[in-house]
């Protein structure tokens, strides 16, 4: 559901100019320069979920990327009922560990994180390069335009998956002309029913480039039902290799 922990690299395809002689593939480059980071990671993760039949739930986490292999870990911190409780992954494996029975599991990529909406793949660095592609009208066009946000100027663009393994098979982006961050997603399914809305609230700066801190996800399916991501304290030190392993999870227990 929130695609969004590997800190929204968004790179999209097209090479064909629009309005007024701007290239599309030099906004998208644009929106691509401004977000990726290419550092190790290390950021607190809050995920504030409320459902209609079940209130509000607050998990805490600590997030580690390194972004040579792009191998993560999280270690939940909040509520003290998660709290010890990791997810790792290394290569092709991903692994969930519980600190009551100090026991590691071989789980999915679309594996609930502590019991919340958020989703294990979320925390990837997967350029939506191999997994989208511009979505084209009736006439072979891609589905581009120049809009409004609000007040704000904005292109609006749509994509489609190319492969299989994505939560949505079409999403609909708006990004500001001014300065190529993006500031609402919706998320469809292959129905064309929209299941999700997506507002990036606020960003920050790392490292020359923007990491959005402060997102909030409707889900439009479910009506009533919103998630909202805070990060902070972000840091782009390199991680210890020893903090990518089942052993420091295990360490952390005692």
């Amino acid at each position: 559901m929130l695609k969004r922990f590997s800190f929204l690299i968004l790179i999209l395809l097209s090479t064909r100019s629009f309005a007024e002689g701007i290239d599309v593939n030099l906004i998208l480059k644009k929106v691509e320069n401004n977000l990726e980071i290419t550092s190790d990671i290390k950021a607190n993760v809050i995920l504030t979920q409320q459902k209609i039949e079940q209130g509000v739930k607050v998990l805490e986490m600590i997030y580690y990327r390194r972004d040579s292999d792009d191998s993560f870990l999280i270690v939940m911190s909040n509520p003290e009922a998660e709290k010890g409780n990791g997810y790792l992954r290394m290569g092709d494996n991903l692994w969930m560990y519980r600190r009551n029975t100090r026991t590691f599991q071989h789980i999915n990529r679309d594996e609930s994180i502590g019991g919340s909406d958020a989703k294990a793949d979320d925390f990837e660095k997967r350029k939506l390069t191999e997994t989208y592609e511009f979505a084209k009208d009736e006439k072979g066009k891609e589905i581009i335009s120049e809009d409004k946000l609000g007040q704000i100027p904005v292109y609006k663009l749509e994509i489609k998956a190319k492969v299989n393994d994505v939560d949505y098979p079409k999403k609909i982006y708006w990004i500001r002309r001014d300065n190529f961050l993006p500031l609402k997603e919706e998320s469809y399914s292959l129905s064309n029913t929209l299941m999700q809305t997506a507002y990036y609230l606020k960003y920050t700066i790392v490292d020359n480039r923007y990491v959005p801190v402060n997102q909030m996800f409707i889900d439009e399916f479910e009506k009533g039902n919103k998630t909202v991501v805070e990060i902070s304290n972000i840091s782009t030190k390199k991680i210890d290799n020893s903090i990518f392993t089942k052993a420091y999870l295990e360490n952390l227990s005692k």
